[in-house]
């Protein structure tokens, strides 16, 4: 890990990380064994990054679901399903590239993937939005699900978004209108959906591919109406309140697996899934094929009923 990139909780781990790599560039250049020597610092990283990651604040956890180096969407298809074909364009407006979708294999499972990609650097992040899709974006999104229904496949929605663009195009082209119509489409759909958080998942940006069977989440991802630098600004006119707002929205996995919102945590590796993304894949991968094959066979009408339940029951209420 780089030190530039590490966040400030993790410069411990970072600074260690730092002298274990010195250790074994020294050892190469003067072919030494240090073998001894560095395994009780990397015994000593371990235990440091599963202590740090396992007592974070919901404002760490925020951090962590927007660190630069976390795995997107494109590195867990590239990762997870194979043949996979992107599928572009809305066939109404143009093609948006922060809403990535087509048709793959998941251990040999044919399905349509549908997901938010954010960028590596300033250029890809220009070409993705930031990850903040346009209302062509949702209608791509809607028409690969038609697909989806057509063929009988099922839907795996990859999740990664602060929100859905607010610019004035955006609104003039429909946006509200485009997240609502795939809301109503996802609840009818005669196709089995399962939906997982794996960064941010931004309101109304995030509800227009999340409306699933199975909603998961990734272990420090977070989902929320809201992020906390908006909600610090609306209730105390101060963004610096951010990690009260945070504590305030329950926007963590395990807020959110305690209200009954999200179905199941996948859990990540110690240290968050940009530690390790191929542990992190792997543990996505169990999960989605899990999910799937539990929802394999069931008829549409079926699917529709439980969608139905589930969604109506969220939420408590009490009569005074």
């Amino acid at each position: 890990m780089a030190t530039a990139l590490a966040l400030d909780f993790e410069k411990p781990i970072a600074e260690l990380e730092r002298q274990i790599d010195d250790l074994k560039k020294l050892a190469t250049q003067r072919s030494l064994d240090v073998g001894r020597e560095i395994a009780p610092l990397e015994a000593k990283l371990a235990e440091l990054r599963t202590e740090i990651y396992r007592n974070l604040t919901p404002y760490q956890r925020v951090q962590v679901a927007r660190h630069p180096r976390r795995p997107y969407a494109l590195d867990y298809i590239n990762a997870l399903f194979t043949d996979f074909i992107e599928l572009h364009g809305d066939r109404l407006y143009r093609d948006d590239p922060a809403i990535v979708g087509g048709m793959g294999r998941l251990a040999g499972r044919s399905v349509v993937i549908i997901a938010q990609q954010k960028g590596r650097d300033i250029k890809e992040n220009l070409k993705r939005n930031f990850g903040m899709p346009h209302p062509e974006g949702y209608r791509k999104a809607l028409r690969l699900m038609r697909l989806a229904e057509r063929f009988r496949l099922p839907v795996v929605c990859l999740i990664d978004t602060p929100g859905a663009h607010p610019g004035l195009g955006a609104e003039e082209r429909g946006q509200a209108e485009a997240i609502a119509h795939n809301i109503e489409t996802m609840a009818a759909l005669e196709t089995p959906l399962v939906a997982v958080v794996i960064g941010e998942g931004g309101s109304g940006g995030a509800l227009a591919i999340a409306v699933g069977d199975r909603v998961l989440m990734m272990e420090n991802a977070i989902y929320s109406v809201i992020s906390p630098e908006g909600c610090a600004a609306i209730l105390w006119r101060d963004s610096s309140q951010k990690e009260r707002a945070a504590e305030a929205l329950k926007l963590t996995a395990p807020d959110l697996l305690a209200l009954g919102l999200i179905d199941e945590i996948v859990p990540e590796p110690p240290g968050g899934a940009h530690a390790d993304p191929d542990t992190a894949a792997v543990a996505l991968s169990e999960a989605l094929e899990r999910n799937l094959a539990e929802l394999d066979g069931l008829p549409a009408e079926t699917l529709k009923a439980r969608r139905a339940e589930k969604y109506l029951k969220m939420g408590r209420y009490e009569e005074a």
